[in-house]
């Protein structure tokens, strides 16, 4: 909460149920000059997973230098890469080749636990 030694604020994670799915946003990338994150569509069961990897991945970008443009993807460990897509002033994760299950995957992939 507030101000983290003159980093910026801190990074939030919220979510809302909309007709499509749910939906995942970050709050406090911007402060940090970083576009926010934002995954749309998910079954709600993938969300507490997902609200993990949206963590990674806002921990990874809040990391990088200002100066440094944002990457085009983002290798989170375990064979896994995202791909951020910018639209709307928002980076959206991707996979870097179309899979139908690949929210599902990538939490398996990530968190081998979440199988059982």
């Amino acid at each position: 909460m507030g101000e983290h030694g003159g980093t910026g604020a801190e990074i939030r994670i919220i979510g809302a149920e909309l007709a499509d799915g749910l939906e995942l946003r970050t709050r406090g990338l911007a402060a940090r000059g970083r576009p926010e994150l934002r995954v749309s569509g998910l079954p709600p069961y993938l969300g507490q997973g997902w609200a993990r990897v949206l963590g990674l991945l806002a921990q990874r970008l809040a990391a990088l230098d200002p100066a440094a443009p944002v990457p085009a993807e983002l290798a989170l460990g375990s064979g896994v890469t995202i791909v951020l897509d910018a639209e709307d002033g928002e980076l959206v994760p991707a996979p870097p080749v179309a899979a139908p299950d690949w929210h599902r995957d990538v939490l398996l992939a990530l968190f081998p636990s979440a199988q059982s």
